[in-house]
């Protein structure tokens, strides 16, 4: 089975479930995210304080619906789960149009579109509906009734790493937590665990790499409660990966330090490849890159994304549905999340032995200006030999590889190769 097939099938189990930040809907999404990636599961029970925040009360839902004044049914949670304000506590009365409509969530702007909406940290009712919808409510008395339930429970993050040969860390998290929505939520998780089947099929690294599945926000400043400390001398490099199922650019969203491993590694590759590319500047809203790059850890997480999330009309509505999602695109976010993470791992920093003029590559036992090095056409023999070059020239035990294939103008992969003939010919080393 392809990939996309094989994305497209969790995808059409995972979609129609009522997912929040804790609760049955949550951790039956996590248990079938479980099948692909063996993640290990946290709890944080309700109460526990987490820096600023308290891990809130559980939430499940059974049924929702809105009785009209003629006894039709609408706002039906059954037929989408987006009906319903996410959190809303339990309710069954009769209300008056002008007191609904307090209750009531619509998109003037996308007429057709049911809008997503919580209220995650107040205690409150609502629901959500289509605008064309909302322009048929007549007046007269109208039965809300939300069969749900708060209690005492827990929030779950799932964690995991695959070792490396040292202890510093790329960090990989994702956000599992949306109700029915394609891109902001499903896009993220599902490429998060096939890339953890690619890169488990491809190990060792040099580096060890921990994913993390959590409700946003607040599952990853659960998850910094437990583990902030000890990444602040481990975590190398990191990226939260969300909204890379749509759209036919790459978007890349700095992390808070700008020039961080992360986005150097990120913009060495997304800058060699043929789609366009947006980058924008960190700034202190999104998603949980707002929590990873809070002053007091300011972790190098950057955002490998395609159509950002915000910048598509479908955002946060039932319109993000299967009829705009990639499974295409989505695997191609598997291969470039791959290549950036493969280019943090070899990435390293050398010394040329030949400080003091150029080396003399035409020394027979080298030969490195021979046609062993295979080039296929002039054009591709001239750009290697550039690489090569810079390679050497700047070799010099300060500048690492990302830096000196930027210099390039090229990819850090267009490097290994050469890379590895230079070490072979004792031309350079590894610092330590």
């Amino acid at each position: 089975m392809s990939i996309e097939k094989e994305m497209e099938k969790y995808f059409d189990r995972l979609f129609p479930i009522c997912r929040s930040i804790t609760g049955e809907g949550y951790q039956e999404s996590l248990d079938i995210i479980r099948e692909i990636i063996p993640l290990e599961k946290i709890d944080f029970p309700s109460g526990k304080e987490c820096y600023d925040w308290t891990i809130p009360d559980e939430w499940n839902i059974l049924d929702a619906y809105i009785t009209g004044p003629n006894g039709e049914k609408f706002a039906c949670f059954k037929d989408n789960n987006l009906h319903v304000v996410g959190y809303s506590v339990p309710v069954d009365k009769e209300v008056t149009l002008d007191e609904l409509k307090k209750h009531l969530h619509t998109l003037q702007e996308l007429p057709e579109a049911i809008p997503y909406v919580t209220s995650y940290y107040k205690r409150n009712w609502g629901f959500c509906l289509a605008y064309n919808e909302y322009k048929k409510l007549k007046e007269g008395n109208y039965r809300v009734f939300i069969d749900s339930e708060l209690k005492l429970g827990k929030l779950t993050i799932g964690v995991l790493t695959i070792p490396g040969e040292t202890d510093k860390e790329i960090l990989l998290s994702t956000y599992l937590c949306h109700p029915s929505m394609a891109v902001n939520e499903l896009s993220g998780p599902l490429v998060t665990a096939f890339l953890y089947k690619k890169l488990f099929q491809e190990k060792p690294f040099k580096h060890t790499i921990r994913f993390v599945y959590c409700p946003e926000n607040i599952g990853a400043i659960a998850f910094l409660s437990n583990y902030g400390e000890q990444l602040k001398d481990k975590l190398a490099a990191g990226y939260v990966i969300n909204c890379v199922g749509h759209g036919k650019l790459y978007t890349y969203k700095k992390s808070r330090h700008g020039d961080s491993l992360s986005d150097r590694a990120a913009l060495n590759v997304l800058r060699h490849q043929d789609l366009p590319l947006e980058v924008v500047d960190f700034f202190p809203d999104g998603s949980d890159e707002r929590q990873y790059c809070s002053p007091g850890f300011n972790f190098p997480m950057g955002l490998i994304m395609r159509t950002m999330y915000g910048q598509y009309k479908e955002y946060h509505t039932s319109l993000d549905n299967k009829d705009i999602i990639s499974f295409e695109t989505m695997k191609e976010s598997v291969e470039m999340y791959f290549e950036v993470i493969k280019t943090i791992d070899e990435n390293a920093v050398y010394k040329c032995r030949v400080q003091y003029g150029s080396p003399q590559l035409s020394k027979s036992e080298q030969s490195l200006y021979t046609p062993t090095m295979d080039f296929n056409t002039i054009n591709q023999k001239v750009k290697q030999m550039k690489i090569m070059l810079f390679i050497l020239n700047y070799s010099d035990g300060e500048h690492d590889l990302i830096r000196i294939a930027d210099l390039a103008e090229c990819s850090v992969s267009d490097c290994i190769p050469i890379i590895d003939q230079l070490k072979e010919t004792k031309y350079i080393s590894a610092m330590k």
